[in-house]
């Protein structure tokens, strides 16, 4: 891999390092005797629902607490690690973790710069097995502030101590783009993961063939 201008990559994690959300919300729904998309309209449309998870990305509120209220909100009488429960059957992006890791081995910086929906009791990164491949972690909940907040962009790029012009950034929410952008930063709109690797892959010099998982080391 060469990566030319870029010196620096700052990935979201949900829709970008991820595969499968919306399904295995619906299966999730579904085995909890909710109607299709409950869990979407829950977080996105219903006003309660968009205030709790709001005060979730930003620390206010705790996962713990969350669960208790979102289960509430869906009428389910089992609140116990609701978003651990509901995002269960989401799967890592492999190709993008692959894409990801091949970057940092080339010597770029590597930042996760994500809006939180808490760390306990159920951590989403360590579920997907993102943590680790990163140089810097700019989470929502531990800053106070969210994305599209310009402030959350600045400390990013402080914390990888690279020039806005070097850093590649990658969203699957349009409406984080446009902030990153003024900086001077370079956006990617992420779509799906196959466009979204050769469009890195053509931008960084990396080669996107190379799918496979590392080997695990195994003793003799």
């Amino acid at each position: 891999m060469t990566h030319g201008r870029y010196r620096g990559l700052i990935l979201d994690f949900a829709g970008v390092l991820t595969d499968g959300i919306r399904e295995a919300h619906d299966a999730w729904c579904a085995a909890e005797g909710l109607p299709p998309r409950a869990w979407e309209r829950a977080l996105e449309q219903h006003p309660e629902g968009r205030r709790f998870y709001r005060a979730l990305e930003i620390g206010e509120m705790t996962q713990d607490e969350w669960n208790r209220r979102t289960a509430r909100l869906l009428g389910l009488a089992d609140h116990h690690d609701l978003m651990g429960r509901a995002w269960r059957a989401v799967r890592p992006a492999i190709d993008m973790r692959n894409l990801a890791r091949a970057a940092r081995g080339a010597g770029l910086r590597l930042a996760l710069l994500s809006n939180s929906f808490g760390l306990d009791p159920f951590d989403p990164y360590a579920h997907c097995g993102v943590w680790d491949l990163f140089d810097v972690h700019v989470i929502s909940e531990t800053e106070r502030l969210a994305k599209p907040d310009p402030e959350i962009y600045r400390r990013t790029l402080e914390r990888l101590e690279l020039p806005a012009q070097e850093c590649l950034f990658v969203d699957d929410n349009p409406i984080n783009l446009p902030p990153a952008r003024a900086l001077g930063i370079t956006t990617v709109h992420a779509t799906t993961q196959a466009e979204t690797v050769a469009l890195l892959s053509e931008a960084l010099g990396a080669a996107p063939s190379a799918r496979a998982e590392p080997p695990t080391a195994t003793s003799s």
